[in-house]
């Protein structure tokens, strides 16, 4: 949940199985019209279906997914979904650097953003060797070069 302005926000993040953010919406509201809204959006910018929804034990997520995932399994489970717990660290720590975030929109632009480049960028260090480590690197540097047409400006 984020306050901007005195008001609360809440973030609705999708992790796959490895831990990489796929989308990230911010809402004023935590029920089933926002939860719906979250999955259609996750659905659209997504290539494939999920095999498993797991989310924490908010009711609104069962009704969303009867009627936009019906053939999708479903577990509630307050330790299942850590993945999309811990997803949301980077997120404050990029929020206490900017000193928080000065509207709802901004949020979302900055959010929708930093979570794939944050995926591109945090590697997990500690299964890595150090060569392993050092050519994940290089080739998050390069994606980035080649996004930010790097080469063209230099």
């Amino acid at each position: 949940m984020l306050t901007i302005k005195g008001k609360h926000h809440y973030l609705w993040r999708a992790v796959d199985q490895s831990g990489h953010v796929l989308d990230i919406l911010m809402q004023s509201r935590r029920n089933q019209l926002a939860a719906k809204r979250f999955l259609r959006k996750l659905l659209k910018g997504s290539r494939y279906a999920p095999r498993v929804l797991i989310t924490d034990k908010l009711k609104s997520y069962v009704a969303a997914k009867m009627h936009i995932m019906p053939g999708v399994e479903h577990r509630q489970h307050k330790g299942l979904n850590n993945r999309a717990e811990l997803s949301y660290q980077p997120t404050r720590q990029r929020e206490r650097q900017m000193r928080r975030f000065n509207s709802s929109g901004h949020a979302q632009r900055f959010l929708s953003a930093h979570g794939p480049i944050n995926n591109a960028f945090r590697c997990q260090w500690n299964r890595l060797t150090a060569e392993q480590y050092r050519h994940v690197r290089k080739q998050a540097f390069s994606i980035w070069d080649e996004v930010t047409d790097v080469a063209k400006n230099a």
